[in-house]
């Protein structure tokens, strides 16, 4: 009973999503809402990225230099550490899952809210395509802004980092700088960001998804946005364990 229950919400996404990419009927009203979308789900978010990630990049050294580093270890191995962690899963899948609590609470609301006050029945009765006008530019719009999102989360982190070290004096910066530098791989950075555009997609048809299929009252549209935010952070767990172990 639940594997079918299950099995139906998929194929209602799946159908969703085939009437979503689809090529929009005016295409420059869907350029004017994917810059829109842009700015409103990606660059709205950089506040509380660059904040969180400062803060974690400095919790990150501190931790690596007082719970991993000892007289038997390189002095590099705090800032080392720290960068790995950074580049490897919090620039990408922390920080989406962050996202998609505030990023996906509001697509599932905003559009669970046009559901049940009948704006989406008024442009399907108007023959417009509601899918693929109101979820395409904010699939694409996330899918842009997402890439700039993990090297600002990087960055920012790495700050973070030093600011331990110049103002919290908890190692040397020049060790810091020695371990973000010592056998640096680049493709470290780029598998980051591959896995935040499969992150990022989640994030946004998934809560898409579960406002647009909304059925009943205003109550319902907060039961869909809670629906929309533990599905997506769900989703974005199993798929960074198969997403790591392919690209590592």
């Amino acid at each position: 009973m639940i594997i079918s229950r299950y099995l139906t919400i998929l194929g209602r996404y799946v159908m969703l999503m085939g009437r979503v990419f689809s090529v929009p009927e005016r295409m420059r009203m869907f350029f004017k809402q994917y810059v829109k979308e842009m700015a409103q789900l990606g660059v709205n978010s950089i506040g509380i990225v660059l904040l969180i990630s400062f803060f974690i990049g400095a919790v990150i050294c501190i931790q690596m230099k007082l719970n991993i580093q000892s007289p038997w270890m390189p002095r590099w191995v705090s800032g080392y550490t720290t960068r790995e962690i950074l580049l490897l899963e919090f620039s990408s899948s922390i920080m989406c899952l962050i996202l998609a609590g505030k990023v996906g609470s509001n697509i599932a609301s905003e559009l669970g809210t046009m559901r049940v006050t009948q704006q989406i029945d008024a442009l399907e009765i108007m023959g417009v395509n509601s899918a693929c006008y109101l979820i395409l530019p904010k699939i694409m719009g996330m899918l842009t802004i997402m890439p700039c999102l993990v090297i600002f989360s990087s960055a920012t982190g790495i700050l973070g980092a030093y600011a331990t070290a110049y103002v919290g004096h908890v190692l040397p910066p020049d060790d810091l700088t020695l371990g973000l530098q010592h056998s640096f791989n680049p493709w470290f950075m780029y598998m980051s960001i591959i896995k935040s555009q499969f992150f990022a997609f989640i994030i946004s048809s998934v809560p898409a998804f579960c406002g647009y299929t909304v059925e009943g009252g205003s109550v319902n549209v907060g039961k869909a946005s809670t629906d929309a935010v533990v599905s997506s952070s769900v989703l974005i767990l199993f798929s960074d364990v198969f997403l790591t172990q392919l690209l590592s």
